[in-house]
């Protein structure tokens, strides 16, 4: 039996988040949390203030389905050379730019629209920022991925989730506290100017080294072996479907060849890691409202105690996953996801207590901080570095999809049974994820993220 590596010391997994590539995610996370809730909690805000009707404004919802089908581009990202962006800034890089610019514009039409006027141009200019923040997503993490080895991945992951917290603060109540000082026009110009701060990030920071996309795909053998089979027909067509093969087909099939019979497990695995805290968040502030908390207190406690406590669990993660490795981790990640539950539970049986309000929210934000680290590097370690963008997209939307179907379903559960049969169910939902955790953290090939010997 192959003997554990020695444990990283602290003071060496500290060290960890000094490394230029750790911090340089604090950046790029700042940069993918900006736009996202310029599309949605935000944008409805600025609706609704402008008199835009209640139903037209649940149709926005729809925008944020982009996010969870990106994987169906992400081989576009992955593979295709952008003009002039590419050359000059390499494939991670040039795409990262491309999307901030899109971004950016999308954000800049925004300011100049009067909502209630211009309802379709303001859905088609949130659909092109939810769109590029989107792609921007994927080319971040295949970047994230391909600059550091996996001993380092849970370090830039709560780094990356420190920034992104910030960039949903400055698009949140930040954007919210420049519209109340001057205009909705205004709040949403800063939001575009904001998007400097990943543009500067991308053009200092250099592209991760990886073999060039034309040799990548002369040393794929299904490449070859179409090459061969299409031998006497155009050009265009065996350069295309050579393309197509590499960017498409390959990514998957690589997967399943890697992990084989482990593959179906743990894709089951990926998609039930985090269905607990995502199919009960959609009835966490209903049952604020209806124990009686007002919304003043509900802001108050959720943006202070919430962010930090979900800042604190990812920079716990990093450190907890660097020091003893994913295995373990990931157990402890899961089973305090899905037990946090149950202080809403209680809450719900309760009634109106403001420590216990606060005693879930700093609980579940802590622990969620704490799964996402960990499960970052974990995802990060199941990705090939030859098909990062595309195999981290179809990770990454096959980790939200079931949970944000299920939320669908929990005000028809509350209605039926009540809040805390309801928060009950949502903790029974993560009993899966933590023994597949158990069962991952058992097997020394897929718990591959351990800590190294210590210097």
């Amino acid at each position: 039996m192959k003997s554990p590596e020695p444990q990283r010391s602290w003071r060496s997994a500290v060290g960890i988040y000094l490394k230029p590539t750790v911090i340089t995610m604090l950046f790029l996370g700042f940069s993918a949390g900006l736009p996202f809730l310029l599309v949605f909690s935000t944008l409805s805000a600025w609706l609704r203030s402008d008199g835009v009707e209640v139903a037209a404004i649940g149709f926005f919802a729809w925008i944020g389905m982009l996010y969870s089908i990106k994987f169906f581009w992400a081989p576009v990202v992955d593979r295709l050379a952008l003009p002039i962006l590419t050359r000059r800034l390499g494939q991670r890089r040039g795409w990262m730019l491309f999307a901030q610019a899109l971004i950016a514009t999308g954000l800049v039409a925004l300011s100049t629209l009067e909502p209630q006027q211009n309802l379709w141009w303001v859905a088609l200019f949130a659909l092109l920022v939810a769109f590029g923040s989107a792609t921007q997503d994927i080319a971040i993490d295949a970047f994230r991925i391909e600059s550091a080895e996996d001993d380092v991945q849970a370090a830039m992951a709560s780094t990356y989730i420190i920034g992104y917290r910030g960039g949903l603060l400055a698009a949140g109540a930040g954007a919210l506290y420049v519209a109340s000082l001057a205009s909705w026009e205004a709040a949403y110009l800063c939001m575009a100017a904001l998007v400097g701060v990943g543009a500067i990030t991308v053009l200092l920071r250099p592209e991760p080294k990886r073999l060039s996309l034309t040799i990548q795909l002369i040393h794929e053998p299904r490449v070859r072996q179409f090459v061969r089979a299409s031998r006497g027909k155009p050009r265009v067509l065996r350069r295309l479907g050579a393309w197509v093969i590499g960017a498409i087909v390959c990514p998957f099939t690589d997967f399943f060849t890697r992990h084989r019979s482990k593959a179906l497990w743990l894709l089951i695995f990926v998609a039930v890691f985090r269905i607990s805290d995502l199919a009960m968040a959609s009835m966490a502030n209903p049952l604020y409202i209806d124990l009686g908390f007002s919304l003043s207190t509900i802001a108050s406690v959720t943006n202070i105690f919430g962010i930090a406590m979900s800042i604190g669990g990812g920079i716990l993660g990093g450190l907890l996953t660097v020091r003893y490795g994913v295995g373990p981790i990931l157990i402890l990640g899961a089973a305090a996801a899905t037990l946090t539950n149950l202080l809403f539970a209680a809450l719900a049986l309760a009634g109106e207590s403001l420590p216990l309000l606060v005693l879930a929210i700093i609980g579940d934000n802590l622990a969620n901080g704490l799964a996402s680290a960990v499960f970052i590097a974990f995802l990060s370690s199941l990705t090939s570095r030859a098909y990062t963008a595309t195999q981290y997209a179809l990770f990454s939307s096959l980790m939200t999809l079931p949970g944000k179907f299920l939320s669908g379903f929990g005000g028809m559960v509350v209605a039926a049974e009540g809040y805390a049969t309801f928060f009950l169910i949502s903790t029974l939902l993560g009993v899966p994820a933590i023994l597949l955790a158990w069962w991952v953290s058992r097997d020394p090939n897929l718990a591959a993220t351990r800590p190294v010997r210590a210097s």
